[in-house]
């Protein structure tokens, strides 16, 4: 199965394709089933978003206590042509006008990337357009991209339901992890937290409104690890909270569960922003940008943005509605592909474990 461009890379790309890459102009359609929001963009020359449709599963998965892989590909077989087709009709594009098409390829739930990737080859064989396999996380960082410019070198803080890293952007579209979670992630914690304390699903947002509103505090541990190491742990913290919550309980005590909140938030967040900006100054990057669903935690945002301000340091964080899974996210990440040529053969398989550091741009691994 193969169409003109199948093969193209940067260093044999059309003459036509080049061109139009250096004059750093496209239209792609962009597509992001990884998880359990199915979303489908058009998005102009990596900046500029056309439409960016988004449906959630949350409803569905809640009454589960969180995501179920078989029902979220199945509900993205169900959604994915008709969000295409809302994504072309909102943006006021034509088919024969796209660029490209890009996808996300990974990481992710191998079932829901599967049905984006298989969506994503067909359209572009039936259009006979180039392919794009899209990182995740490299679109979570590059959600920046779609409302502030971006200095390099900078640093990113990735933050989601499955991701906590700390990646280094010495150029565009190069990426390098200096730091990442020994364990749970940060949305994942809030997630196991939650429950515990009988919060539905998601719980993080329950979480980070009691946390704010909170008039006291319990005192929780801080995971610094080792003196230099930029990894995060989190199961310590977690295991602190489930204490917490089983001593309240044996006590016969009413659980002061807000203060709990609080005490667990701001462990968190503590050791956030204390790795981040240790890594800004070790490093000499010039921005610092949240990125992931959890950079929608208001709590985080306000306290990274007075560190950031304390060390006048810039801090970029998306809007919220781009913080979350989106589809004009990947659009903004694959543009950098677009640019250099290094398009994906149609081939191309679903990756749970992409590297990040592997897709950078001009990477011979890619």
């Amino acid at each position: 199965m193969t169409n003109k461009y199948e093969q193209q890379t940067a260093t044999d790309a059309s003459a036509n394709a080049s061109a139009e890459a250096l004059n750093e102009k496209s239209l792609l359609l962009a597509i992001e089933t990884s998880c359990d929001e199915t979303s489908v963009a058009v998005v102009r020359d990596g900046r500029h978003i056309l439409s960016n449709v988004i449906s959630s599963q949350i409803d569905t998965h809640r009454q589960f206590g969180g995501v179920v892989p078989e029902i979220a590909s199945r509900q993205h077989v169900e959604t994915i042509t008709l969000m295409m087709e809302q994504a072309l009709e909102q943006a006021g594009v034509k088919p024969a006008e796209l660029s490209a098409i890009a996808v996300t390829q990974g990481p992710g739930l191998v079932g829901a990337l599967l049905v984006g990737g298989v969506a994503a080859k067909t359209y572009a064989m039936a259009l006979d357009i180039p392919l794009i396999g899209t990182h995740h996380i490299a679109g979570h960082i590059y959600a920046n991209a779609l409302v502030h410019d971006i200095v390099y070198p900078c640093m990113a803080l990735v933050v989601s339901g499955g991701h906590t890293e700390l990646v280094l952007l010495e150029r565009e579209g190069s990426f390098r992890i200096i730091g990442r979670t020994r364990d749970d992630a940060v949305g994942e914690a809030y997630d196991k937290v939650a429950r515990a304390l009988e919060f539905p699903y998601p719980g993080g947002p329950h979480i980070d409104k009691l946390a704010v509103s909170a008039d006291d505090v319990i005192e929780l541990p801080r995971a610094w690890l080792e003196p230099d190491s930029y990894d995060f742990s989190l199961s310590g913290l977690k295991s602190a909270v489930l204490a917490a919550i089983n001593q309240a309980r044996m006590k016969g005590e009413t659980l002061r569960t807000a203060a709990l909140a609080r005490g667990f938030q701001e462990s968190v967040i503590d050791v956030l922003i204390g790795k981040s900006m240790r890594a800004v100054r070790e490093f000499g990057a010039r921005q610092l940008l949240l990125c992931g669903g959890v950079a929608a935690n208001r709590g985080l945002r306000t306290a990274l943005a007075a560190s950031c301000e304390a060390a006048q340091i810039p801090l970029l964080v998306p809007p919220f509605e781009l913080c979350t899974d989106n589809g004009a996210m990947i659009g903004a990440a694959a543009h950098l592909k677009w640019k250099t040529g290094e398009f994906t053969s149609l081939d191309m398989k679903a990756d749970p474990q992409l590297s990040l550091e592997a897709w950078s741009v001009g990477s011979p691994t890619a």
